[in-house]
């Protein structure tokens, strides 16, 4: 296994080449299957990973998202960035923490926001770059390379707000981010808008509904793309769809069998 020195060395030259395309597993199985697949790096998904624990995006402690980090770093020899929402706190102390946290449990690199789950809202740009700032200080107090990417949630959160977007982005960068991130950015324009407005690599959050291909994206400027938890979505419905069919119509037919995950899984 690589160690976490060359991990983080790893996930820092990615952003240094080609864009690459960063997937996004919820437990250890889809990590193995997607290292076997051929990425290059994975990022977790806290929506993904809730779902495993039959809760909301947002109901997961910082403990269990440490125990879930090592699985997912255990599963494979990729880098793994980690969701860590707004660093399970309202706090710089608490940002800086969880850092800190995901760091010992194996990240290579983690994400920041700038929401507050508990409160419903936005953080005001002074706080939220105080608070990327006590992550960044976190991050460089390791022993190793980790890449933190501080995200801009307006897109998520129903305000859409290029401009605020953008001046919050280039408030991060000041503060020390190595990523920049705004999901949900509605087309290529504004990624174009995000990535020319900043020095530091932008990932997009790819989907269906932007409906851009990588070329695409990496054309508007992007370094990165992750799918967050839409490839989790992908596989429960069809699991859904396989179970309706089940209980309606005695109907197994869509069932699967375990096919290349053997050979993923080492079976």
């Amino acid at each position: 296994m690589p160690t976490q020195q060359e991990k983080g060395e790893a996930l820092r030259a990615l952003h240094q080449g080609e864009p690459f395309v960063i997937p996004n597993p919820w437990d250890a199985g889809s990590a193995r299957i997607l290292a076997g697949l051929g990425f290059k790096a994975l990022a977790t998904t806290s929506g993904g990973f809730a779902f495993t624990l039959g809760r909301p995006d947002g109901a997961v402690t910082l403990e269990e998202m440490a125990t879930h980090v090592t699985a997912i770093d255990e599963a494979t020899d990729l880098p793994v960035s980690v969701d860590l929402e707004n660093g399970y706190g309202p706090a710089p102390e608490d940002a800086a923490r969880a850092i800190t946290t995901a760091a010992q449990a194996g990240a290579a690199g983690g994400s920041i926001e700038d929401y507050d789950r508990d409160d419903g809202e936005l953080y005001e740009l002074e706080r939220a770059t105080e608070r990327v700032a006590a992550a960044v200080e976190a991050a460089r107090a390791l022993d190793f390379p980790f890449t933190l990417t501080a995200r801009a949630e307006n897109f998520v959160r129903g305000n859409p707000d290029l401009e605020d977007t953008i001046a919050r982005l280039q408030a991060y960068e000041e503060a020390g981010a190595d990523v920049l991130y705004a999901p949900r950015l509605l087309s290529a324009e504004e990624i174009s808008a995000v990535c020319e407005a900043v020095s530091k690599p932008v990932n997009v959050l790819a989907n269906s509904r932007l409906g851009l291909s990588l070329a695409e994206i990496a054309a508007a400027g992007a370094q990165r793309v992750s799918v967050g938890g839409n490839l989790t979505w992908t596989a429960v419905n069809a699991a859904i769809e396989a179970a309706e069919r089940i209980i309606d119509a005695g109907d197994f037919s869509s069932l699967g069998t375990p096919g290349r995950v053997e050979e993923w899984l080492g079976a």
